[in-house]
């Protein structure tokens, strides 16, 4: 019989946070043994599973450090914002919590202290833990690897109205597939906006577009646009519940592992 794998959740009472709820107290083989939000959040000392009318017995706490001291877990999964997942690495690294994180809008210096960290942690990054957006990648590599001549590249990413960085962390790491392919660095070409006379389109560029509104979970579409014919590859989300099943799939996959960072197409074998 399996180990049951401990798993603590950051940002347990937010939208994403209670999806995390919900998919770990329905999965095999992982407990549930922390749960941690901001001191601002009215769910502070409640149980994690109230909202779902369910009693788990683990209490949201904001501190993190007694209780990740306290409950010892294996696993802590985080899709908060950058300045969280920055003060949760140093505590992980002391007591040996491996770490899942799908928070978006990292800094490079903020990567660069993550790959420091993996030198002795086990870590999951990923901008995106949907299976399916995953196979979308590799399907960008594909598609980019045959159109990478005479065919114009943009990025239509649409995110809910609370959503606080742009472009988002999936859409980025799609156009880093694309340049790739290009043997460029996506700063180098990527266009973030256009306004007034922009002038003529330049060729072997990636443009971006954001729309923020309602309550998108998660739209990205690709567009190669070539003379004569369109082909676009999209991925919708009309839950959070991909992103959570892949974070189980996460833990489940970094369990054997006792440092490195690895990210969802490690997960998934598509490497």
């Amino acid at each position: 019989m399996s180990r049951i794998m401990k798993i603590a959740i950051a940002g347990a009472s937010g939208k994403m946070g209670r999806m995390l709820v919900d998919t770990v107290l329905n999965a095999d083989c992982v407990e549930l043994v922390a749960a941690l939000d901001v001191l601002q959040s009215p769910m502070i000392g409640l149980d994690a599973g109230q909202f779902m009318g369910v009693t788990t017995g683990v209490k949201i706490s904001y501190d993190s450090v007694e209780t990740l001291e306290k409950t010892q877990p294996d696993f802590l999964i985080d899709f908060t914002r950058p300045e969280g997942t920055m003060s949760f690495l140093p505590i992980c690294q002391e007591l040996g919590i491996k770490m899942i994180i799908g928070t978006t809008g990292l800094s490079p210096e903020q990567y660069t202290i993550l790959r420091q960290a993996s030198k002795n942690l086990a870590i999951v990054f990923a901008p995106n833990m949907s299976v399916g957006v995953n196979a979308t990648f590799k399907l960008l590599q594909v598609a980019a690897k045959i159109l990478n001549n005479g065919y114009d590249v943009e990025i239509i990413e649409a995110h809910h109205r609370h959503k606080v960085d742009a472009p988002s962390g999936t859409a980025l790491r799609m156009g880093e597939i694309i340049a790739n392919e290009f043997n460029q660095e996506l700063e180098d070409i990527a266009i973030f906006s256009r306004e007034g006379h922009t002038g003529a389109r330049e060729a072997g560029t990636i443009g971006f577009a954001t729309i923020r509104g309602g309550d998108i979970v998660g739209d990205h579409t690709v567009l190669f646009a070539g003379t004569g014919e369109r082909i676009e590859i999209s991925h919708k989300s009309s839950n959070r519940q991909s992103y959570a099943q892949g974070a189980i799939r996460a833990a489940k996959f970094l369990n054997s592992k006792d440092h490195g960072i690895y990210d969802m197409q490690d997960v998934l074998g598509l490497k």
